[in-house]
């Protein structure tokens, strides 16, 4: 196992990695920005590099820095958490040539499967089932023409670098394709740096079901049964359960063996995720490998006892895996809500600002993972997620009302903030997600105000109530009262010193 490790994200997933590291006996060096300066992380940590201001692009996306503060401080492995440089295979790369350990996938299996398109094709090759569509990206609007009228509307256009929901247009026609088409491309160039797209297939109506597999490097590798994260706004997930409900015990088999048998197909190693659509005859396609923890890891965690972020450090140490299949017990069902701070009543825009209260939930199997307090101002500069709670009952029902008992408990509150709540309280109680009859499209649903004379269909009455440039890092060198270890500055460090290095 590491002695030390860097850990190159921020907030709530931080603050798991930090845990799981002090648990293993692993000390931990925190990188921040100036904004997250006394975040609880960095509070944490046995040691603190800041490495920019609060932009992102400035701080969490500044490889250069990151690297120097890992080499600076002597740690051997750099775990990136989910989002910001996570799924990068430049990173990884890079820290493979500085001498440090990338917790997650090769570069190479990382870099393909980045590719949403050669993704396709790999699992293709491997057998996995994939929308009907294009395997290849389409060079312009009357390829996308052709294909969508060879598969029927409606269709979404895809871009090829895409990932976290971003970089997809739902064309429902062929008059609106090529606009939609040409947007697209725009935007995945902005977005990703890469315009190439692909269409597929739009199934309005299915269900969002992934596989959490782990692999090592020495070929083995299981799967820790599935997940639905059916219940999303724009492609972001709200909430999310173990094991996927409502699915034919046949139908969770063939999810979970095909997508082992995908990430072992490309060599994938550490902690992944397989993500599928299900349509209403429960046919299986394929939509995407992350390479990557899941905001969503705990339910899984709750369901088979097995500690994700210990595994994830096991393997990228080398270690054999540590779990056979036959070890793996899937054991009642779990629920998590991310606590979001955004208002839904205004579409869901971000509503930041300082928590005068801030009382998460307790009780019996109740999970929260947040790094949230009193005091804590929530910037404007990052991601919305500001908590998640999980739960664990022996049976659906029980998971569904424990999680409702839990979210009435939270207490969240300061000037102008708002967070998701009370609209995941509304989710359920929703007649169709209490039955597991829930598809992607039940948000929409919810959020569209009923016509005139409709009856509303809520299974009970609803209660009230992460950036281009580069800045020259700097080492936070204050004393520290908690006996953490300061170090000296960082020296800068230009995109060519710390590749060639």
């Amino acid at each position: 196992m590491f002695d030390k490790v860097l850990i190159a994200n921020r907030g709530e997933i931080a603050l798991r990695v930090l845990r799981a590291c002090r648990e293993l006996g692993v000390r931990t060096v925190v990188v921040h920005s100036s904004a997250d300066a006394d975040s609880l992380p960095v509070r944490l940590a046995d040691e603190t590099v800041r490495i920019g201001p609060a932009a992102s692009r400035l701080s969490y996306l500044n490889a250069a820095a990151i690297v120097e503060a890992a080499r600076q401080t002597g740690a051997q492995a750099v775990h990136p958490g989910y989002g910001f440089l996570s799924e990068d295979a430049d990173f990884a790369e890079i820290c493979a040539e500085n001498g440090l350990v990338f917790v997650g996938p090769p570069p190479q299996v990382m870099a393909a499967l980045a590719d949403k398109s050669t993704a396709r094709a790999l699992m293709s090759r491997a057998g996995l089932p994939l929308p009907p569509g294009s395997v290849r990206t389409l060079p312009t609007a009357a390829d996308a023409l052709d294909v969508a009228a060879e598969v029927g509307y409606p269709v979404i256009v895809k871009a090829a670098a895409g990932g976290g929901g971003r970089g997809m247009t739902v064309v429902r026609s062929a008059a609106e394709l090529p606009r939609a088409y040409a947007r697209t491309r725009a935007a995945a160039q902005v977005a990703f740096g890469d315009d190439r797209v692909y269409v597929e297939r739009y199934l309005a109506d299915a269900r969002h079901v992934e596989v959490q597999v782990l692999c090592d490097g020495h070929g083995n590798g299981i799967h820790l049964g599935t997940r639905d994260c059916s219940v999303q706004r724009r492609h972001q997930k709200l909430i999310e359960e173990a094991p996927a409900p409502a699915l034919r015990p046949a139908t969770l088999d063939t999810l979970a063996e095909t997508a082992l048998r995908g990430a072992l197909s490309v060599g994938f190693t550490g902690a992944g995720t397989v993500e599928f659509l299900v349509d209403e005859a429960e046919r299986c396609h394929f939509l995407e490998i992350n390479c990557r923890i899941q905001v969503e890891h705990p339910v899984t965690e709750l369901v088979t006892g097995i500690d994700l972020v210990h595994e994830q450090l096991h393997v990228a140490a080398g270690t054999t895996l540590r779990w056979r299949q036959e070890d793996v017990r899937l054991r009642g069902v779990a629920v998590e809500c991310r606590v979001n701070v955004e208002d839904p009543d205004r579409d869901f825009a971000p509503a930041p600002g300082r928590l005068d209260r801030f009382r998460p939930p307790g009780g019996p199997f109740t999970r929260v993972d947040t790094h949230g307090h009193v005091g804590y101002l929530v910037s404007p500069h990052y991601d919305s997620l500001l908590a998640k709670v999980a739960v664990w009952a022996p049976d659906r029902d029980g998971a569904l009302d424990r999680l409702d008992r839990a979210l009435g408990e939270f207490e969240v509150a300061g000037p102008g903030v708002r967070t998701t709540i009370p609209f995941a309280r509304r989710v359920l109680r929703d007649a169709a997600f209490r039955a597991g009859r829930h598809t992607t499209a039940l948000v929409d649903r919810l959020l569209t105000p009923p016509a005139a004379g409709a009856v509303p269909v809520a299974a009970r009455p609803i209660d009230g109530g992460a950036d281009a440039d580069r800045t020259v890092p700097d080492i936070r060198a204050d004393a520290d009262p908690a006996g953490r270890t300061p170090v000296t500055a960082v020296p800068a460090a230009g995109p060519t010193a710390w590749r060639n290095q």
